[in-house]
């Protein structure tokens, strides 16, 4: 069988693998944010969707944009408002970064100013592939419209943001329980110890016989005299 061409390769995307829903603990440490915010930080959802996410072409933005939008409604029949949200990322991600490329030649919209600030390039003309990537964008737009106006991710959205809260409440009351035991039980290892009433007599009495020890031999005469 004749080796697979590097456009081949370039053009197809893979399937994706099996998918593991993390433990509710790190779960509900995803925010929704604004945009496309957290969208190539927060795992292990970025991991299992980056390979999805591409579009240099119209042909490969369509394919990215399904296979994308495919794995936005398998997330929904897992209840799994997260793996929803970030599939609605990449896509709108799809959308940006392609109109982004046809705006600009090479896709950078800023340069370095002489004090190292930010300064936006003027957008370019005619360069080679704008048309596609604004083909691209029309793409990504159209599938993320569509991921926007699911009925399934309006009640999800709503359901994650409530489920959110409470996990919240409990847990940050739970962290304000178990802090101030610890700061309690730390107060008691600081406090002096208290000698049991035995112990105070005991160390009395021996404090004592030191005393008489220390009577010079002379004054013990003088008392067994006196009591002569």
């Amino acid at each position: 069988m004749p080796p697979r061409s590097s456009k081949f390769r370039e053009d197809s995307i893979p399937c994706p693998g099996k998918f593991i829903r993390p433990a509710p603990t790190h779960y509900y440490t995803y925010r929704i944010q604004c945009g496309e915010q957290g969208v190539l930080t927060y795992e292990p959802y970025k991991s299992h969707l980056l390979p999805l996410w591409r579009f240099r072409t119209p042909s490969i933005a369509e394919k990215s944009s399904t296979a994308l939008f495919d794995e936005f409604l398998r997330f929904y029949k897992e209840d799994d408002f997260v793996g929803m949200d970030m599939s609605r990322k990449f896509i709108q991600m799809g959308m940006t970064r392609s109109k982004r490329y046809a705006n600009y030649k090479g896709g950078r919209k800023y340069d370095n100013g002489k004090n190292g600030e930010k300064v936006e390039r003027d957008k370019s003309q005619g360069h080679e592939g704008q048309g596609d990537k604004l083909v691209a964008s029309g793409i990504f737009k159209e599938m993320w419209q569509r991921c926007r106006e699911h009925e399934g991710y309006k009640v999800l959205k709503e359901r994650y943001q409530k489920e959110l809260k409470n996990w919240i409440q409990v847990h940050e009351s739970e962290e304000a329980k178990y802090i101030k035991q610890e700061e309690g039980e730390e107060e008691l290892r600081d406090m002096p110890r208290r000698k049991p009433p035995g112990e105070a007599k005991e160390k009395v009495k021996i404090k004592e016989e030191d005393n008489t020890e220390e009577i010079p031999q002379k004054q013990r005469k003088k008392r067994k005299t006196n009591h002569a």
